[in-house]
């Protein structure tokens, strides 16, 4: 039977990382909490496959590697270690070793796919833990429900830019990679809410330093 998490307490992360071993799900840990984060619904797999496809093609695979969501990439000391839906590395991956789990050390972009039950965590509490990376140059959030990627770009002076990519005619710009990804591809094949296909094919693109 695979391990579950008691939502009622408190867990170190030598606790954590033995329930992680001994499940089947996706688990994170915060501050004591263990999130599941493993997708729940059909369409988070099928966008984060196409993310990793329409990337795979059009990246240099003897510079560049796709890594899809079971690669672990690691963190800080306080939360050693996160689960991207998708990333990217730059040359070959550093690994190291927490208790016998793998864990990127050197990622260039994280894509994170958004769900209801965890998008505040993927744009707040995990963008900051991700940041400590000293690699991690671009962040992609990926909405499930209309086309719409927001983009996060670490400038020089350690600020991050976002931007904000809208409808399926428009296409994001991934600088950290030097390529342009069609929200188009992103969404193959998704079919949206009822209430958001009306602005499905809306073109916008705005910019603003975080």
């Amino acid at each position: 039977m695979t391990a579950q998490p008691n939502p009622n307490r408190k867990y170190i992360i030598e606790e954590y990382i033995e329930l992680f071993k001994n499940s089947e799900e996706r688990f994170e840990y915060l501050d004591g909490e263990i999130i599941r984060v493993a997708p729940g619904k059909i369409s988070h797999g099928a966008i984060a496959s196409n993310l990793i496809g329409g990337l795979g093609k059009r990246l240099n695979a003897q510079t560049l590697r796709v890594l899809g969501g079971v690669v672990a990439v690691k963190t800080d000391r306080a939360h050693p270690f996160r689960l991207p839906d998708v990333s990217v590395v730059c040359g070959e991956p550093i690994i190291e070793e927490l208790d016998g789990i793998e864990m990127i050390v050197n990622p260039l972009l994280i894509c994170e796919v958004l769900s209801s039950s965890t998008a505040s965590y993927d744009r707040e509490e995990k963008f900051l833990v991700y940041q400590g990376i000293e690699s991690f140059q671009e962040y992609l959030l990926v909405e499930r429900i209309r086309p719409h990627v927001t983009r996060y770009v670490r400038q020089p002076d350690g600020q991050w830019l976002r931007a904000d990519i809208i409808g399926l005619e428009s296409a994001v710009r991934l600088e950290s990679l030097g390529v342009e990804l069609p929200l188009s591809e992103i969404y193959r094949m998704i079919k949206f809410p009822a209430a958001d296909a009306a602005s499905a094919t809306t073109d916008e693109a705005v910019e603003k330093s975080v």
